[in-house]
């Protein structure tokens, strides 16, 4: 029995069910990532920062402030962006990060449609800033207002404003300053590319300095271009393309001595303002006084008509122009103090 009962569970099959493998996964389909926006040129190493969909206005024609130190670099002013308008940034003296590297300015393109601002930076050899024509040793190409020799800035005081009694590592070389470029005047042109802009492309040394290491704007930098927008006299809106802070002696520095305004622009008072005071736009073209205060009253506000009629005092009078009859009467009744005060006593001893 046990013999049959073993050949039996030998001869027992076991059945098994084939289930094909699953189907391998379908292949990928490999998906390069979107090319980044256009900019004016093929460089690696430029930033677009801003965006606009308008041209910037024309540069103001403006003098340059002088160098206020020995060391200080000029960086020369812009238009600048905020969404709904443009803002004038003072051109300013800076103090470079450190010593051997350049300014290159930034600059607006057109490309695709839209304005784009490529940020400034610093760097051993100025780089491609569109052919813009800003002035002061920065005429479209490279930069002829000054040099470094070794640890030693020098200044070309043929075309920066250099106090040479103060400092003396300058020198004097001629610039050829081309305006011109196919018949068409560029000097005021602020933007590269498009309907009106300049048409330039950079140079081989160009491409390069754009490869080499940079750094970014300093704090001051962006401390001046922060209170440019805080300041609604700056804006193209309100000034017409001519600020009355065009250029400064320092980074930041609106209020201070040796603030220079575009040519065309309204007066600015000269009065410092408190820290912190909110900015005033400047008087429109033609009024006698800034803010519309009275000439010879730079922190008083004017007085109304109704004051000056009744003779309130405090209440400035307009030169030539005599007092009310009962402000005479009251001045020809008050007698001085002293005698005032006398003829009480004497009648008090009658």
């Amino acid at each position: 029995m046990l013999t049959a009962a073993a050949c039996l569970s030998a001869c027992v099959v076991q059945e098994r069910v084939y289930s094909p493998p699953p189907p391998p996964p379908p292949p990928r389909v490999y998906s390069p990532p979107p090319p980044p926006p256009p900019t004016a040129y093929d460089q690696p190493g430029v930033d677009v920062e801003v965006r606009a969909t308008q041209p910037p206005p024309p540069l103001p024609d403006y003098e340059q402030p002088p160098c206020p130190e020995d060391g200080y670099l000029w960086t020369p002013g812009y238009w600048h962006w905020t969404g709904s308008d443009y803002y004038w940034v003072p051109g300013t003296w800076v103090q470079p990060p450190r010593v051997g590297v350049l300014w290159t300015p930034g600059y607006w393109a057109f490309v695709g449609g839209v304005y784009g601002w490529h940020v400034g930076y610093w760097g051993p050899h100025v780089g491609f800033y569109g052919g813009v024509n800003y002035g002061f040793g920065y005429v479209g190409v490279g930069y002829v207002g000054g040099r470094w020799d070794g640890d030693r800035y020098h200044y070309n005081t043929a075309v920066v404003n250099v106090n040479t009694t103060v400092i003396h590592n300058t020198y004097n070389q001629t610039v050829v300053n081309n305006v011109t470029v196919n018949n068409v005047t560029v000097n005021k042109v602020s933007y590269n590319g498009g309907s009106g802009g300049v048409a330039a492309t950079p140079t081989p040394q160009e491409r390069v300095a754009t490869q080499e290491p940079h750094v970014a704007p300093t704090p001051l930098q962006q401390q001046h271009v922060q209170e440019a927008i805080r300041n609604p006299a700056l804006a193209a809106r309100a000034n017409g393309g001519h600020p009355a802070i065009a250029a400064t002696p320092r980074p930041a520095a609106f209020n201070a001595p040796g603030v220079v305004g575009a040519r065309g622009a309204a007066a600015m008072p000269r009065t410092p303002m408190a820290a912190g005071a909110p900015h005033q736009p400047p008087a429109p073209a033609g009024r006698a006084a800034p803010y519309g205060r009275p000439p010879g009253q730079p922190g008083a506000p004017p007085p109304t008509a109704q004051a000056r009629a009744q003779g309130q005092p405090g209440a400035p009078q307009a030169a030539g122009q005599p007092r009310p009859p009962a402000q005479q009467a009251q001045q020809r009744k008050a007698p001085p103090e002293g005698k005032k005060g006398e003829k009480g006593e004497h009648e008090r001893d009658r």
